[in-house]
């Protein structure tokens, strides 16, 4: 399995392209005027506590108030505005917390007007950027992180990843961070620690120190509200959650971004940092690697896979639904029921991808083709489960139902990735069409299931609009001569003036349209 990251340089953002063994699987944006990124900490006022919702709102520069729930507040809040209070007013010149007196913790079912005043400061993390209408969602319960920890201001606890399954390691990675540990500060081991020496994390612990102090140092003169503390770039924010041994390339077609990208590298990796290279190509980079055609068929309301089997994904304001379609394929080998599983597996694995690529949050339910057989659906759970694995939100399956519904939660901390595929219609009637590009993976699934179903044995003939027929025979090598490559049959492609933009129609040598 290879990864590869793909960062696109635009003057208004950057683009970033996760690959899978070529295939996107994830897609991200950071732009200049995002000042609310999910980890950015930022010192705050309150503007005022809503008992009715136990909950404040809070001033952090946004046009509309952050939102700040009682649970959100963190155990050790009576430390903390302590804390901050002796720092600003200049009382407290050491941030390490070694000698900072503790105070007790709040009461977990007290009322927010019992531990928060209005106009008093406070330390908050954005936990949700703004979404809609709704300004972020922060939390006072702060965690700066590194590549394998989690750093924790005034904690005592070390906790470890879940998905680190060996008891041993675990107790072997949990003894190795108490004594390291300073003092004041709790520590959340992550996965990618797993098999780590004492002096790596030891080093990843004292730069998370540093940035604290450094933040702290910040506070005295800081206004309000303001941003004490800014998580990575969106780059090294990536690499730091993501990288791993399978990645075999890091291509990036801006200078700084490379230079950024490889400084980061080198002190998370420094054994891959050659796989970092600055793309100067004459084609845009998300081209070069194909990403550009992911897009405009990975997007939209349906999302195909292979042999025509498709899914139709549906927005409401309230959660997403996901229809499982196993269109025209068939499968004479195959009764209903085993078709519907392999329909069904495909599907998972597409539904895994397109929840990560376009960051779907919230209720998510999914219509999987109906199976009888309980071990059936059994497979199904476990290999949507096993495929939802590398998925970096937080997120929980429910078995199928007896009606074969699968609902999913899945975290959202940021908008939703929503990319426009359709394009304005060239017969200039106002109406929009599918992009030109959708329309060619349509027309070469066609033809590879007529060649597999061997309903001809000689010629071929593929009437379609003047505009496809130009774009599929144009070039060497054209799309054309790549089909006879791969297939080793010719496709005579004839214009037909009457056709519609999207209308084609597969013929064989007698004139007879071929019914797929």
């Amino acid at each position: 399995m290879n990864r590869e990251l793909i960062v696109r340089s635009s003057p208004e953002a950057v683009d970033f392209a996760l690959l899978k063994d070529g295939k996107l699987i994830e897609l991200h944006k950071e732009e200049d005027n995002n000042n609310f990124s999910v980890g950015d900490i930022f010192l705050a006022k309150i503007r005022k506590p809503v008992t009715g919702l136990n909950a404040a709102f809070v001033n952090v520069g946004y046009e509309k108030d952050a939102f700040l729930h009682y649970h959100d507040l963190g155990p050790q809040l009576s430390s903390m505005l302590k804390f901050i209070k002796k720092v600003r007013t200049g009382r407290l010149k050491d941030y390490t917390l070694k000698d900072f007196p503790f105070e007790k913790d709040i009461d977990k079912n007290g009322s927010i007007n019992d531990v928060i005043k209005a106009n008093q400061s406070l330390l908050v993390q954005i936990v949700k950027e703004p979404i809609s209408t709704k300004g972020p969602r922060i939390s006072s319960e702060l965690s700066i992180a590194g590549r394998y920890l989690v750093m924790v201001p005034f904690s005592d606890r070390v906790s470890v990843s879940q998905k680190i399954a060996s008891k041993e390691e675990k107790d072997r990675l949990i003894r190795l961070v108490k004594s390291i540990k300073p003092k004041g500060f709790g520590v959340i081991i992550r996965t990618v620690a797993e098999g780590k020496k004492v002096a790596e994390l030891d080093k990843d612990l004292q730069n998370l120190l540093s940035k604290w102090i450094a933040m702290c140092k910040k506070l005295q003169r800081a206004p309000h509200p303001s941003k004490v503390l800014v998580e990575v770039n969106r780059a090294s924010s990536i690499l730091r959650d993501v990288f791993n041994d399978s990645f075999s390339g890091i291509h990036v077609d801006d200078e700084t971004l490379y230079n950024q990208i490889k400084d980061y590298l080198h002190e998370i990796a420094p054994e891959k940092e050659a796989i970092v290279k600055q793309y100067s190509g004459s084609a845009p980079i998300f081209e070069k690697f194909g990403i550009e055609r992911q897009i405009k068929t990975s997007f939209g309301k349906t999302a195909s896979m292979s042999r025509g089997a498709y899914l139709v994904i549906e927005h409401t304001e309230a959660l997403h639904v996901i229809d499982v379609n196993s269109g025209n394929r068939s499968n004479k080998a195959k009764n209903q029921e085993d078709t519907a599983l392999e329909v069904n597996l495909l599907a998972a694995s597409e539904i895994a991808r397109q929840l990560r690529l376009r960051d779907m949050g919230g209720i998510i339910v999914v219509d999987f083709i109906d199976m009888t057989k309980g071990e059936h659906r059994r497979k199904l759970f476990d290999h949507l489960r096993e495929e939802m694995k590398d998925d970096r939100a937080k997120h929980k399956i429910l078995p199928p139902s007896k009606f074969g519904l699968v609902q999913i939660t899945r975290q959202r901390v940021r908008p939703e990735m929503n990319i426009k595929t359709s394009e304005e219609n060239p017969n200039g009637n106002g109406a929009e069409v599918e992009a030109p590009i959708v329309l060619i993976d349509k027309i070469q699934a066609d033809l590879e299931r007529i060649l597999k179903s061997k309903q001809v044995n000689n010629g071929i003939i593929l009437n379609t609009h003047p505009f496809i027929a130009a774009y599929l025979t144009k070039g060497f090598p054209s799309i054309r001569s790549k089909w006879f490559m791969d297939h080793k049959k010719w496709v005579k492609i004839q214009p037909r003036d009457a056709y519609k933009y999207l209308e084609y129609r597969f013929k064989n040598k007698d004139g007879k349209t071929i019914h797929i």
